[in-house]
């Protein structure tokens, strides 16, 4: 069966959970009435057949369908009060389910997103042991964003936001459509404390639509007679990637030996992305199993492997849905090791990488601790004929549309993932603290996790550089209408293939 699957990720911005809006209005209550809901009756339909947990909810059972209870359950909630009522242990187990209305998301109280639509993706830190000030230090800035025109720099720390200094309460509010932001003039660590000053400036934004690409930076570097190439990768994005393959070309090009792999930023995205950067670095295994994915019970026929290929779809977004546009042959490194750079914000299709690549070529990460997702999804749609998976066939009556967890990934020896929401520990651990007052532009080794990566590979102690950065686009930066709720960017693009047993 042709079913769209692909790894949703997120990309973290902390490590606290906040209480997200939905649209600032109370959920609405349907009058009950002897006839369900079609929206709603969807959503259970939908749910009941595959969210990965269906067994751990009561209000899922085969049977309750049935009962004098259904039609009263579900009709005494809004489309989205019913998803999330449904949800197994949500915010603990399944932190990463959603629904979506009109391409908006609708989100209940969930872990706080990186904000990416002012253009610039960023961390929140406690400035002490209170945890309760804040800064938030800014990863990079999207080339041509708002946040790019207003000077926003990489390594810039944001110590205020609309005038109030930065907490762990408001930080969400750099996700509001428009704001303003105070940057520190200096910033000190102490033992106890990050101390900083702020400039003189109140910096505006305003949100634009952004469709970013992910494939961010490139640099080469020349050590001990290595070719050492650095590619900051931050999303697994299906419809960039024409560019990815581009970016392994060129690395061709330029004779790279010895691969870093920034992934630090990257949440998630295309299970077929990830499968073919695997095939980018090293291209030996064409036809050999790489990840291993497990549906619910009564979805055990789509169990199986995910094999590499040496052939990558291309895409384009038509009517906000990803389609197919061609095929290109693999550009491969032949590469038989990687370093990988990894954060907290590292997750998904990210951790797939790392636990699946490593079976076939060593994988060295130098960071902190990923986040700890080895669950996927696949988008929902009303269109019970194909149980719920075809886009093309959906009811157009309305626009609700479903991204529940529906499988669990291993790699091809299915060997345990972390549990208890732990993630990958990582092979060097670098504190993120210290990177605080070290992060430049892309491509300078004043950052630590970067520099340990060069004196690996090249065996020398690396000095600080000033270089200015390397900038790898195929494209301009792409402006398209996008709709966001309260700043959540999630990257869900899927993929078309029907899965080899």
């Amino acid at each position: 069966m042709d079913i769209k699957k692909y790894i949703a990720g997120f990309a973290l911005s902390t490590l606290v959970l906040v209480s997200c809006s939905r649209d600032n209005t109370p959920e609405s209550t349907p009058t009950p009435t002897t006839k369900a809901n079609e929206i709603n009756d969807f959503v259970w339909k939908a749910m009941n057949s595959w969210y990965y947990w269906q067994p751990n909810v009561p209000s899922l059972a085969d049977s309750f369908k049935n009962s004098a209870d259904y039609i009263p359950f579900i009709n005494s909630k809004s489309p989205d009060g019913l998803f999330y009522s449904l949800l197994y242990d949500y915010g603990n187990t399944d932190r990463f389910s959603w629904i979506e209305n009109k391409n908006t998301i609708v989100a209940a109280s969930r872990v706080a997103e990186v904000e990416k639509s002012s253009g610039f993706d960023y961390a929140v830190y406690p400035k002490d042991g209170t945890n309760t000030s804040a800064v938030a230090l800014v990863n990079y800035v999207v080339p041509g964003s708002p946040a790019a025109n207003a000077g926003i720099q990489r390594g810039d720390i944001i110590t205020k936001v609309n005038g109030n200094p930065l907490t762990l309460s408001n930080y969400s509010s750099l996700s509001q459509d428009q704001f303003s932001i105070t940057r520190a003039a200096t910033a000190v660590m102490t033992s106890t404390a990050l101390v900083t000053t702020d400039k003189v400036e109140n910096i505006s934004i305003t949100r634009a639509d952004i469709d970013e690409n992910p494939v961010a930076f490139y640099k080469k570097y020349s050590y001990s007679g290595k070719n050492i190439g650095y590619l900051v990768y931050n999303g697994f994005k299906s419809d960039y990637n024409d560019e990815l393959n581009a970016a392994f070309a060129t690395m061709k090009g330029d004779g790279i030996t010895e691969l870093i792999l920034d992934l630090r930023y990257n949440g998630g995205g295309s299970l077929e992305t990830a499968s073919a950067l695997a095939q980018m670095i090293n291209g030996s295994f064409t036809g050999q199993p790489y990840v291993y994915l497990d549906f619910n019970n009564k979805h055990n026929n789509e169990d199986g492997m995910e094999f590499l290929k040496n052939t990558v779809n291309t895409y384009n977004i038509i009517n906000g849905h990803p389609e197919v546009t061609g095929q290109q042959p693999v550009n491969s490194l032949n590469l038989t090791k990687i370093y990988v750079l990894v954060s907290f914000q590292t997750a998904s299709a990210s951790e797939l990488t790392v636990i699946s690549l490593n079976k076939y070529v060593p994988v060295t990460t130098i960071g902190n601790e990923t986040y700890g997702k080895f669950v996927g999804s696949i988008t929902l749609y009303d269109s019970p004929a194909s149980d719920y998976t075809s886009y093309s066939s959906r009811n157009t009556t309305h626009e609700w549309k479903l991204q529940p967890i529906t499988f669990s990934y291993y790699n091809k020896d299915r060997d345990s993932n972390p549990s208890g929401g732990r993630g990958i520990l990582p092979t060097y651990d670098v504190n993120p603290y210290k990177a605080i007052n070290n992060i430049k532009e892309f491509g300078n080794t004043s950052d630590p996790e970067l520099k340990k990566a060069l004196e690996l590979i090249s065996g020398q102690t690396i000095t600080k550089t000033a270089e200015s950065p390397v900038l790898y686009t195929n494209k301009n930066i792409r402006f398209q209408p996008r709709n966001e709720a309260n700043g959540l960017v999630i990257e869900d693009f899927e993929r078309f293939s029907k899965r080899k047993k």
